[in-house]
């Protein structure tokens, strides 16, 4: 295995094990997001800490400098020997301290950078790697704006919120540690001021708590339902600009970008009285300090360099509760953002294949047992009491009025869904038994809707597989029809598709669809109106090419046009969610039912 291989592999572990710490802590403390923040990170504090190590050094000209400053003005007003011996020494210190900083800097950057980032990364990896395990009823009814925001905004949130508890709260303690402790060796009713910030800036702190988590929470959903609204719009422009419709769109994500603003605006006020409120009760205190300590200084209780040493400390002070206070908005988000990202990975809405059978092989012989579905929180039931047996190498057609549950059938086919009574037999195993990982490697499915994605035709064409011939690519773009498209491209087979195949027709991207199954030489074949964006021409040279693709292979096809399921052996056809009709097209066709007139109802509108 290459070095690369191995560390892709390694970051793919990364993030399960993430995950798995995500979870673990998201439901031991449900609820409680900074405790599961502080869980997450466990094993990792120690890098933390050594990063607050360096933080302090490359911070010590800073917080050591008032203390230097006082020397000298106390050494200067002595006069003498004692001045010439505190610049030396003070100013050598501060020189000393200068001289590690950039070093110092470097260290803390590479050790807080390695854990955030590459927590930031891992979290991303779990998200995806969740997001492919859910199940597809999980994504119907899920916005992808909204997954997308929760993959780039909370994830990155989460990074911030990292950087902010871990790093300069640390630092902040430090701080505050160092100053207070030097404060108290040299005069401990000055420390009174100092002891004093901390209550009003726990009150300060309490006081706003609640409001800016609850404006945060509203920010985040409206965020979310942006980022949803936002790509559909994008995926509507054709239809938006086909119907002249783009004033009405405009209108429509206006409101929705003055709600966003409108929350956003709700937010930023809450945070900025929670800032100024803090700001000017700090600077009253400060203001005390500073007269306090020149009354001391005026009565000889100390030097006249220690104003500065102390009304520089209590500043440092001050910054230090001031930046503790800053933090809370920040982790109020970073903290909602937990909430929102453990939504997805703590979902028990996943395909679980652990201990189930691993399919060697596949013949293609199923069974429908009084099968039925209905979906959640919808009303009605899409299948009901399904019975239908289908031998190994069949063709079988399923027809039928759209919502008669055609599409239901082939995603339960799939594995997508399972059923909510009865069973499916495959090989004479209960599907629900199989790991359906292993039984899919013998299933190639050509949907609807054709997805293709940015990439070379070659890459869409081989999608996922590994030392493919160019034999086989050839042979796949003659069996879809693709030869006169391949020729026409300037760069043939590997030439440039644009995003969701924008600059192909519905035809093409059909027959690329087409060509994907095709290559994968599967055992069965599942066809959801394949050939609906064909014309007549192509139609008909596609459906030759499946006819022989379709020897010795399981083919399901779903069709609305009729005429394109003349030669399935069987069709079966839905209504109402069961199977009204079974039998070939002559023999429905002499039966004169539901299918006849169907197809008579297509070929007089025709």
């Amino acid at each position: 295995m290459s070095e690369k291989k191995e560390k892709k592999k390694t970051a793919f572990q990364r993030s399960d094990e993430l995950e798995q710490r995500f979870v673990k802590y998201y439901k031991k403390y449900p609820g409680n997001s900074l405790m599961v923040l502080l869980g997450f990170y466990k094993g990792q504090y120690h890098k933390f800490l050594i990063s607050s190590f360096f933080f302090l050094i490359k911070h010590s000209p800073a917080l050591f400098s008032s203390l230097l400053i006082a020397n000298v003005i106390n050494g200067v007003l002595a006069g003498g020997e004692m001045a010439r011996y505190a610049i030396m020494v003070n100013v050598g210190i501060w020189l000393l301290l200068l001289s590690v900083h950039l070093p110092a800097n470097y260290l803390y950057s590479k050790y807080r950078s390695r854990v955030t980032r590459g927590t930031e990364a891992g979290l991303r990896g779990a998200l995806v790697r969740k997001l492919q395990e859910l199940s597809i009823p999980y994504h119907t009814q899920a916005q992808s704006g909204r997954l997308q925001s929760k993959v780039i905004r909370d994830v990155e949130a989460i990074e911030t919120l990292s950087s902010q508890l871990f790093i300069n709260v640390m630092n902040i303690v430090m701080n505050l540690t160092i100053m207070i402790f030097v404060t108290a060796v040299k005069n401990r009713i000055i420390l009174l001021f100092f002891v004093m910030v901390a209550p009003v800036a726990s009150l300060t702190i309490v006081a706003f708590r609640k409001k800016i988590g609850r404006e945060n929470r509203a920010f985040r959903v409206e965020m979310e339902n942006t980022s949803a609204r936002v790509m559909e719009m994008v995926e509507m422009v054709p239809v938006t600009r086909a119907h002249a419709l783009e004033e009405v769109e405009k209108d429509r994500m206006a409101r929705q970008l003055e709600e966003t603003a409108e929350k956003g605006y709700r937010l930023d006020m809450v945070q900025a009285n929670f800032g100024a409120v803090g700001w000017v009760v700090f600077q009253i205190f400060q203001a005390l300090c500073l007269a306090f300590s020149g009354y001391l200084a005026l009565k000889g209780k100390i030097l006249v360099g220690d104003i500065t040493f102390y009304q520089t400390s209590f500043t440092t002070v001050v910054n230090q509760f001031t930046a503790l206070i800053n933090l809370l908005p920040v982790m109020t988000k970073g903290l909602e953002s937990v909430t929102s990202v453990g939504e997805v990975l703590s979902c028990d809405d996943v395909e679980h294949n652990d201990g189930k059978e691993e399919l060697k092989g596949l013949k293609g012989e199923y069974e429908f047992c009084g099968v039925g579905y209905s979906y959640p929180d919808a009303e009605g039931v899409v299948l009901k009491g399904l019975n239908m047996k289908v031998k190994q190498g069949e063709t079988i057609a399923i027809v039928g009025e759209s919502g008669s549950g055609k599409t239901t059938m082939l995603n339960l086919l799939v594995g997508f869904m399972m059923p909510k009574e009865g069973s499916i037999r495959i090989d004479g195993k209960d599907i629900t038994g199989i790991n359906l990982k292993t039984y899919r490697r013998f299933l190639s499915v050509v949907p609807q809707m054709p997805l293709l994605f940015t990439g070379t035709l070659r890459d869409n064409i081989t999608y996922g597989m590994e030392n493919v011939t160019e034999e086989q690519i050839m042979a796949a773009v003659r069996a879809a029809n693709l030869s006169g498209l391949v020729e026409k491209l300037p760069e043939g087979i590997d030439s440039m598709i644009e995003e969701h195949g924008a600059n192909l027709s519905g035809g093409q991207r059909q027959r690329i669809a087409i060509a994907r199954a095709v290559i994968r030489d599967p055992r069965v074949i599942i066809l959801d109106e394949a050939t609906s964006a064909l014309d007549v021409i192509s139609e008909k040279e596609i459906q030759d090419a499946l006819q022989k693709l379709e020897k010795g292979r399981t083919t399901f096809i779903v069709a609305h046009r009729l005429s394109t399921v003349k030669n399935a052996d069987r069709i079966a056809v839905l209504s109402g969610g069961q199977i009204v009709e079974e039998g070939s097209y002559s023999e429905l066709m002499e039966k004169k039912g539901v299918f006849y007139h169907m197809e008579s109802l297509q070929v007089s509108l025709a």
